[in-house]
């Protein structure tokens, strides 16, 4: 990971952040040069899981950047080639389905479309309560996609919630240095 150029794109499931946001840590504490990478909606939302300014606050203390929030300042990640690798964690259904149609309409999904013309590994770690429905497509569709890899996800509440699924955020460095190789870790799900 030394002076690896990693761009880390934080979408709206905001009960994940707890988990998430100590991978940034362990990524810059490995060498990475990482870019904070925050949708509108979590750069200006806060919830019962912590308040917007928390989660900024803790994002930038780690990486000592300013973090890209909005479809301009995300646009530049391709033409000026900045980053070796983005990371999308967590990726929620919304944010799935957007890549998988190629919608560009927030800054993780201007990042990913803008590192992607590159060529590029995207890395995803899904967090969404659809993931084995609605949502299902999506992943199968971006699986299928060449650049992207998952971080291995598994059920996370099989009797309560019984199509969520999430990422096992602990496997991001994993799955970050195997797509840098060019391989998908494995197995994806768990």
């Amino acid at each position: 990971m030394k002076d690896k150029r990693i761009g880390f794109a934080m979408c709206g499931s905001f009960c994940t952040f707890s988990e998430v946001i100590p991978q940034i840590k362990i990524l810059s504490e490995l060498g990475a040069d990482i870019t904070p990478i925050m949708s509108e909606t979590v750069y200006s939302t806060s919830t019962r899981f912590g308040t917007a300014e928390h989660f900024i606050n803790q994002v930038k203390e780690i990486t000592g950047k300013e973090i890209i929030h909005s479809i301009q300042a995300a646009e530049p990640i391709g033409p000026k080639e900045l980053l070796d690798i983005l990371i999308v964690a967590p990726c929620t259904g919304n944010t799935l389905g957007k890549l998988a149609l190629g919608i560009t309409d927030t800054a993780v999904t201007m990042a990913t479309k803008a590192h992607l013309r590159n060529e590029r590994p995207v890395v995803i770690a899904v967090s969404t309560n659809d993931a084995l429905s609605a949502s299902a497509k999506n992943i199968g569709q971006l699986m299928n996609s060449r650049n992207i890899y998952f971080v291995p996800f598994s059920q996370d509440a099989p009797y309560k919630k019984t199509r969520s699924c999430v990422a096992k955020f602990e496997l991001i460095p994993a799955t970050v240095s195997a797509a840098l190789g060019g391989n998908q870790i494995e197995p994806i799900f768990l």
